[in-house]
């Protein structure tokens, strides 16, 4: 009896501290559903669970973008970041506001701590934000902040989620960037140095021969869009295309409509300031993907001698024609994707033929003296008219001179007054007709459109407009 006895008073005391470990249990779970990041929670009920012989079973997973590792930027938190920007719900009472002076928009997104859900394909889906504040100690170099995205979501629709919803942020996200993209002007001084590139110039605003424009428009919207194509013929995803012309015919001009219209950086290089074909590689594994590389002038920018001379630039410089071909064309020129190298010269014969061939430079565009409907262009950019009883009288003379556009735009900027200014534009192009008098037609002037996949065009630019 007494064994009895004491069996149903040990039985007792257990009953009653489980119920209060239950109780404290059951308190434990609420302050951590309260205060804890899921995450953690799972964490912690996954080291209970492991105590006790099993693991803790939920039905939701909860994937962790942290903002870099070992200062690695992590793709997936860039694009998470973007995307919630543009997808802030009213419900969310708490957002964080900031524009730098040189954004187009203020940056709007959730601040740290807050929620927010949107569903995809049918699953319900939650982001958070966390920012948490380290101390420097034996483990970090430097104080800080490490900065997370949180996405949470039921576990069933892993496989979904992995396969669609997350390339579907980074689409999204991409276009975003794209859309809001600061476009920079790099130059090089013993390193990139940048600027914003503010050049209002568009296709739509340059005096050039719309035939040639629209080619040229179609031939950037192929190489943005093939991707895939580059990979599997095994060509880098690059290309080149050269400007030649006289000066004054709008090849800067050109660039700066070309990136605008691409939303690529710029970076203006000048060989001269290159000593060795070392450094013109690090300089291109440094320049960024979705950019153009502008090389001006390069007839005269440096003395690249022919590759069988082996001989080397002007001065001290190392910097070989050979070497500089490896750059555009051989396997250095494959560390990077989506990459443009425009070249401009004024004399096109005085290059080493070697770099004209297609794959280095594909594209070859003859920017020309103004030619009629060039000069439209320019009329409706400058004096906002598209007719003009002059305009007969103008167009006769630029058939029989040859004047540069900028050299029309310099006329249009003496007078905000259309009659005036189109009659100071008639007096001049009198006078350049009687001074460059032999000047009886426009043989010679054409442009020439040369790619990979189109055969070589010549064509006289006063018969396309």
């Amino acid at each position: 009896m007494t064994s009895m006895a004491s069996l149903l008073s040990t039985y007792t005391t257990f009953a009653a501290a489980a119920m209060l470990l239950r109780t404290v249990l059951n308190e434990a779970r609420s302050l951590i559903n309260q205060f804890i990041p899921q995450y953690v929670q799972e964490r912690i009920w996954s080291k209970i669970g492991g105590i006790f012989g099993n693991r803790h079973s939920s039905s939701h997973m909860t994937l962790i973008m942290d903002e870099c590792d070992n200062y690695i930027t992590n793709q997936f938190y860039e694009a998470s970041e973007i995307y919630l920007r543009a997808k802030v719900s009213p419900s969310v009472t708490k957002l964080k506001v900031f524009q730098a002076p040189d954004d187009k928009n203020p940056s709007v997104t959730i601040k740290n701590g807050e929620k927010f859900t949107e569903v995809f394909q049918g699953i319900q889906l939650q982001w958070e934000s966390f920012c948490i504040e380290k101390n420097r100690n034996e483990y970090y170099d430097r104080g800080g902040e490490i900065k997370s995205i949180e996405l949470s979501f039921p576990r069933k629709n892993m496989d979904k989620i992995l396969s669609s919803y997350l390339p579907y942020v980074l689409e999204r996200s991409k276009a975003i960037r794209k859309e809001n993209r600061v476009l920079k002007l790099h130059s090089y001084n013993g390193s990139w140095e940048s600027t914003n590139l503010d050049h209002p110039s568009t296709f739509e605003t340059l005096a050039m021969d719309s035939k040639l424009k629209e080619d040229l428009i179609n031939d950037l919207d192929r190489f943005v869009r093939r991707s895939q194509f580059y990979r599997r013929v095994g060509k880098a995803w690059k290309r080149g295309y050269l400007l030649y012309g006289p000066p004054g015919t709008g090849k800067s001009s050109l660039i700066a409509a070309m990136a605008n219209y691409l939303k690529f950086d710029i970076y203006d290089l000048e060989l001269t300031s290159l000593h060795s074909n070392y450094e013109l590689r690090r300089l291109l594994v440094s320049t960024k993907n979705q950019s153009i590389l502008v090389i001006e002038d390069i007839d005269c920018s440096v003395a690249l001698q022919d590759r069988r001379s082996g001989g080397c630039g002007q001065g001290n410089s190392q910097l070989t024609l050979s070497g500089f071909l490896n750059f555009i064309d051989g396997l250095w020129s494959s560390c990077g994707n989506e990459r443009i190298i425009v070249f401009t010269t004024n004399h096109k014969d005085k290059l080493d033929p070697a770099l004209l061939r297609p794959g280095r430079m594909d594209v070859h565009i003859h920017m020309s003296f103004c030619n009629p409907c060039g000069f439209k262009t320019l009329a409706s950019n400058y004096l906002d008219v598209s007719n003009h009883k002059l305009f007969p009288e103008i167009e006769k003379l630029l058939m029989e001179v040859e004047v540069t556009p900028a050299e029309i735009a310099e006329e249009f900027m003496k007078s905000e007054d259309a009659d005036v200014a189109l009659e100071g534009l008639v007096e001049f192009l009198r006078r350049v007709k009687m001074i460059r008098n032999g000047s009886d037609g426009r043989d010679g002037k054409e442009f020439v459109l040369k790619s990979s996949h189109v055969k070589e065009k010549r064509v006289n630019t006063d018969q396309l407009c």
